[in-house]
């Protein structure tokens, strides 16, 4: 089939060929020989005038009309996925979908059993692949590599639909050997002062929680050790004097194998909203509908098995 003298059937070449900028991996992904995907390289650069790929040493870089067509040519194909490929019903017993979900471990540990287990309920043989936050990760969104993403709204992009799924409050999080768990006390003055473990997620290029609150209330605050992983932190405190700011629900969490002591934010902080996003050309989606429907049922079971073993 052609338009305006375009074989559409190169067009997914031409996606597989900007995303992969490598003639044999995007070969690899379309499961097309090399020389057929040189063929097709080539039939693509006389049709747009255009090299589209230059070697740079050895490799292939997009030259700046590839780069203008990366976006549009996703696009496109997502919405022909959306609208022509995608199931026109979701039947989660009958169905051996994988879904790629984006979130970070705190959402791993949290919220995602509560969603593998109710899914589980409903089928044996849905697949979930969880993909961690790393830089940008809208682009996963984006190129249709990612379904669903669980994020803070702080990093949600204004672009693609968003909803509400819970909000997180945060405490302090000490060692039981520590100053501040023997005196039973954290004051805000103790807290500016106190070495601090921070978290910092791989590549975020937005404000962490601990740099947002030490912009806006502590300006005192003492970084000694960051991490990359939210539930790595409370680890990290164990036989130090050290503080963590941490999200309520985990903190709990990590209690219970870990010999630590909460205490609340000596200044108030507003809570974290957690939010589910997906790409807009996939709302109507019946397989994404459902996972979405089970994201809110997950918190509800999240907050009454919280509800049945309350904090001491």
């Amino acid at each position: 089939m052609r338009f305006q003298n375009l074989d559409l059937n190169l067009l997914v070449a031409l996606d597989a060929l900007l995303r992969e900028c490598s003639i044999s991996r995007a070969a690899e992904q379309l499961h097309m020989s090399q020389p057929a995907m040189s063929s097709a390289l080539a039939r693509l650069r006389t049709y747009f005038g255009d090299e589209l790929l230059v070697p740079v040493g050895r490799k292939l870089e997009l030259t700046s009309r590839a780069e203008s067509l990366k976006e549009a040519v996703r696009d496109v194909l997502m919405r022909v996925d959306n609208a022509i490929a995608a199931a026109p019903e979701f039947n989660p017993a009958e169905s051996d979908r994988k879904f790629q979900l984006i979130a970070s471990d705190y959402t791993a540990v949290t919220l995602l059993p509560h969603v593998l287990a109710l899914a589980q309920k409903q089928s044996r043989t849905v697949r979930f692949d969880l993909i961690p936050l790393l830089d940008r990760p809208q682009r996963a969104l984006e190129s249709g590599d990612a379904d669903l993403m669980v994020i803070p709204r702080t990093y949600a992009w204004p672009d693609h639909p968003t909803e509400l799924l819970f909000e997180e409050a945060f405490c302090c999080v000490v060692c039981n050997d520590s100053s501040f768990a023997r005196s039973g006390a954290l004051t805000a003055k103790q807290y500016e002062t106190a070495g601090h473990v921070a978290v910092q997620p791989p590549a975020m290029d937005k404000p962490t929680l601990e740099t947002w609150f030490k912009q806006r209330y502590l300006k005192a605050r003492r970084v000694e050790a960051t991490t990359f992983s939210f539930v790595g932190a409370p680890y990290l405190l164990v036989g130090t004097d050290r503080i963590a700011t941490m999200h309520v629900r985990l903190a709990r969490i990590a209690r219970k194998s870990l010999p630590l002591t909460l205490f609340p934010l000596p200044t108030p902080m507003p809570p974290m909203e957690q939010m589910q996003q997906w790409h807009r050309h996939r709302t109507r989606d019946p397989g994404l509908i459902w996972l979405r429907g089970l994201m809110h049922e997950a918190v509800l079971r999240m907050d009454a098995e919280a509800d049945q073993n309350p904090p001491d």
